[in-house]
């Protein structure tokens, strides 16, 4: 394949290269770009772990990695491009002096070093002191952050400081791999370059919007740290509330990152906070008990492996979100994000205003809304729902609810379609800070979800009980009762 220049080279070192991320997620994004020519010449894939293995052995464990996880047949020619760039260090993160034996592989005036952390959180200062020692850092040189960034503000700022320590804000790149995702990007085509969403998009034609993070798994053998963690912290403090910023900012003056990243924070800020005095009203709080998904019988979550019969850690999150400005004024955002829900499945759903008027009667005693709903997964794509002429000469005009819908597939069958690790981690390539967090967003989005963390403590209520393969707790549903509204389901 025919490739131009793109960018400079990179060091691309890889903490943790033997973990669950690295081998899910990274190496397979890694080989999807070098299939589509998309990593220059010289770049080199450095892996970094504590286990004594021989380069051979990595190699080998790579490629077992992309035959269980690719989806794809492995093209040789490719594999043998990839391949060639691994090399396999055995470090051991917490002892600063060996951080030098980087300087062996690694040549910072040829190729951009880029540390990613695919680590626990703890050896990120570990890692950050080590590399600060080292003496292979440039101006260049940058870091990219995995999620959990803290259990809450104060944490998080203690992790942004030892980063900031070392390095200046502009070469970190905290990574929420929703924002890579092809529809999620889309929001900013959709809103603001197109005049008939633009001109529609506040109070005045939207009735509520609906943000829904539905996962089919559960706990998946990591009970202990997401027991201590909680659906609200591991998925609504970062993704829902990323999401919500898309939907929600203002034209940002350009595409630049400062410019997105600066309205992104207007709605952080403008969230109504939800405290101790209207917690009850705004949030439910749910934890799945057995039941089944897909036909088969699945353990609740107090009966998973390790589990804490005592634990009150909510799998389920359902949140009625208000943001106090001009635009979004009185329009609810009902956020939920659950696991061992019905289905896989993430979507924004936008519902317009009913109309004051209806000479439709014969159809709908009440006119059935407009939707615009955006598919984030499984399927990637966009419709809208709205009301049609059923064809006919009867001489009456009768009405049907009909779709007109953009698929990706369909819609770009010819284009290659990426995850959204694979366009980060290219971005992180490029040096383009775009698609990242901020640590700005980070402590603002923590100080708003304390407050519910902290209100939830002093209700001491435990989590409404739903059974596996539902759509969560019954009290979800009366959530947007109380409103005279439901989920879309």
């Amino acid at each position: 394949m025919q490739k131009q220049q793109l960018f400079k080279p990179c060091d691309l070192v890889i903490y943790g290269a033997l973990g669950d991320l690295s081998t899910r997620k990274l190496i397979i994004s890694l080989y999807r770009l070098e299939k589509a020519a998309l990593i220059e010449n010289d770049t080199q894939i450095i892996a970094v772990d504590l286990h004594d293995k021989k380069l051979a052995e990595f190699v080998d464990i790579a490629r077992q990695s992309l035959a269980k996880f690719l989806n794809e047949t492995i093209e040789q020619a490719t594999w043998e491009r990839f391949s060639a760039r691994l090399s396999y260090l055995q470090i051991d993160l917490t002892q600063a002096e060996q951080y030098k034996k980087l300087a062996t592989v690694v040549d910072s005036n040829k190729r951009v070093l880029v540390n990613y952390f695919s680590v626990a959180p703890f050896l990120f200062q570990h890692i950050c002191q080590g590399l600060n020692k080292s003496g292979i850092l440039t101006k260049e040189s940058c870091v990219v952050m995995e999620k959990p960034l803290g259990h809450d503000l104060k944490s998080s700022q203690e992790i942004n400081d030892a980063f900031a320590a070392v390095f200046h804000e502009e070469q970190i790149f905290r990574i929420d791999h929703y924002l890579g995702k092809e529809t999620v990007l889309n929001l900013l085509a959709l809103r603001f370059a197109n005049s008939i969403f633009t001109s529609n998009w506040d109070h005045n034609t939207i009735d509520s919007i609906q943000i829904t993070v539905a996962e089919e798994i559960g706990i998946e053998g990591r009970w202990e740290y997401f027991d201590q963690t909680g659906q609200l912290r591991d998925m609504l403090q970062n993704h829902l509330l990323q999401i919500l910023t898309f939907i929600a900012m203002e034209p940002p003056v350009n595409l630049e990152a400062n410019s997105i990243h600066r309205e992104k924070i207007k709605v952080l800020e403008a969230l109504r906070p939800i405290t101790t005095q209207n917690v009850a009203e705004k949030t439910v709080r749910g934890q799945y008990s057995s039941g089944f998904l897909k036909g088969e019988s699945v353990p609740g979550y107090l009966e998973e492996e390790e589990a804490n019969i005592d634990s009150s850690t909510e799998s389920f999150v359902a949140l009625r979100v208000d943001i106090d400005n001009w635009r979004w004024a009185d329009v609810p955002f009902y956020l939920r994000t659950g696991k061992r829900m019905h289905s896989k499945r993430t979507e924004i759903v936008i519902n317009f205003k009913q109309l004051p008027h209806n000479i439709f009667k014969d159809s709908f005693q009440d006119l059935p809304t407009n939707k615009l709903v955006i598919h984030l997964q499984p399927k990637e794509g966009v419709e809208i729902q709205m009301l049609n002429k059923v064809p006919g000469i009867d001489g009456s005009i009768k009405l049907h609810k009909t779709k007109l819908d953009l698929s990706f597939l369909k819609a770009f069958k010819d284009k290659p379609t990426f995850g959204g690790y694979e366009r980060l981690i290219l971005e992180v390539m490029r040096g383009n800070p775009t698609l990242f967090i901020s640590r700005e967003e980070i402590e603002q989005a923590w100080t708003w979800i304390d407050s519910i963390q902290d209100a939830w403590l002093h209700q001491n209520e435990a989590p409404k009980p739903y059974p596996a393969g539902s759509w969560g707790p019954v009290a979800s549903d009366a959530l947007l009762a109380h409103d005279g509204r439901s989920w879309e389901e």
